[in-house]
């Protein structure tokens, strides 16, 4: 695999294409819908505003109480399926966010949008860690964060391309007499019921189990896993949550996820403010362009950083800076700087995820693993939930377009110093990557 530069056995190597092949492509659909069914609120909230009275304030707390609904049930979730296992627990999770972002076309007031947004987010609470959880369970360490890069690519592509899909189904308005945010909902909730019980019969739980490998192959990338899991700190969950990486690696994920969701949100009608128009299908292609862009970055800056990982940590406190100064200029530059400024953001915000989820599987292995991602996901989610809040807060309390730009670029710097507080870490993990590869 091109992705792979170890000395390793053609056994491994061949398990680690056949596993690439097999799953990389599933957890990219899985993720490209699930964000699409995710954000697309941003698109309905003018015209639900109109048609059901949707205030600013209870779109804000629409909008992140997913995320506390998410920080709630994410490490119970992960702990299931670590016990229950990648296919039933993946699959039965994704046809039912499916099926309940299709119900939101149905909501007749802000009690029922707020509900809705409520249940979404417990039964998304599983779908991120559990993949995150399934790479590191598939796949070594020095292929990881090219892994999760290609996953994550789900974001910029829903957000490309689910953009001006959102958009013209919005044009559907009074289509058998039902306004275009209904049909928004349900046909692009619908295919996430089908690909979770496709997801059913596709999934194996384990590399010991995995129905496409040969027994060569096989046990190949269970021995390289097993090796890379001995260099690990713990695999006791106790241990994992009184632990201060575990701590240190949550307060980062969750500043990161301030600013992204603080971004993603609001991108649709910012766009739109800066066009001067309403948010309609031309905005939303504007609006597509930042996350077209950043697609360049998940896709190549992750395998950049594959190559060499001690070049992981500077590239990802590089993102954070760039995303900050994006924010900054974003809110005062005119249209066509804004766009370039809000492109910087989207790349320097997504491209840092994978790169940053390489870390946790090289503290801990097992269910110490699987409960420390999902700390971080549920810390994580828990600053989501603030970051329309803080946004919004920050814009009327000062009177100011400009400040929920200018906090949000605060946040990002305080990841980035929180990343660079990791390199002592990152050095000795690059000396334990160096003694596998040996």
């Amino acid at each position: 695999v091109q992705t792979c530069a170890l000395p390793i056995s053609p056994a491994l190597n061949a398990a680690i294409r056949k596993t690439w092949r097999r799953l990389v492509p599933l957890m990219f659909a899985m993720y490209f819908i699930a964000f699409i069914d995710r954000v697309n609120v941003g698109f309905a909230k003018d015209a639900m505003a109109i048609d059901i009275a949707l205030s600013q304030s209870a779109f804000a707390l629409g909008a992140g109480i997913f995320f506390a609904a998410y920080a709630l049930f994410g490490i119970p979730a992960n702990l299931l399926m670590n016990r229950w296992g990648a296919k039933r627990w993946l699959s039965a999770t994704t046809a039912l966010w499916g099926a309940l972002s299709a119900c939101t076309g149905l909501v007749t007031n802000e009690q029922q949008f707020i509900v809705l947004r409520f249940l979404l987010g417990i039964a998304e609470a599983g779908f991120y860690p559990g993949i995150l959880l399934l790479a590191s369970i598939y796949f070594p360490n020095k292929v990881r964060a090219s892994v999760i890069g290609i996953f994550v690519l789900g974001v910029p592509a829903a957000l490309t391309l689910g953009s001006p899909l959102s958009g013209a189904l919005l044009e559907m308005h009074g289509v058998l007499g039902k306004p275009g945010w209904f049909w928004m909902f349900v046909l692009e909730g619908l295919p996430a019921v089908a690909l979770g019980v496709f997801a059913f019969f596709y999934l194996d739980d384990s590399p010991q189990q995995a129905r496409f490998l040969t027994e060569e192959e096989r046990a190949a990338l269970v021995a390289q896993l097993a090796a890379e899991q001995q260099q690990t700190e713990t695999s006791s969950v106790k241990a994992a949550m009184r632990s201060g990486k575990v701590w240190h690696l949550a307060l980062i994920y969750g500043t990161l996820q301030i600013g992204v969701y603080g971004l993603m949100f609001f991108l649709p009608s910012q766009v739109a403010s800066l066009m001067g128009t309403h948010l309609g299908f031309k905005a939303s292609l504007v609006a597509a362009i930042p996350w077209a862009f950043s697609a360049l970055g998940v896709y190549f800056l992750p395998r950049f950083a594959d190559r060499n990982t001690a070049r992981r940590l500077p590239i990802a406190v590089g993102c954070m800076i760039a995303a900050a100064l994006g924010l900054v200029v974003s809110s005062y530059a005119g249209p066509l700087l804004a766009i370039v400024a809000l492109s910087c953001c989207a790349v320097s915000f997504l491209a840092v995820q994978p790169i940053f989820w390489t870390f946790p599987a090289q503290v801990l292995t097992g269910p110490a693993l699987a409960a420390g991602i999902g700390f971080c996901t549920t810390l994580g989610a828990a600053f989501s939930f603030l970051a329309p809040l803080i946004r919004t807060e920050a814009e009327q309390r000062f009177h100011s377009p400009h400040a929920g730009p200018l906090v949000l670029a605060a946040f990002s710097l305080l990841c980035a110093a929180l990343l660079w507080a990791l390199r002592n870490r990152r050095a000795e993990v690059s000396k334990q990557d160096a003694e596998i590869a040996g």
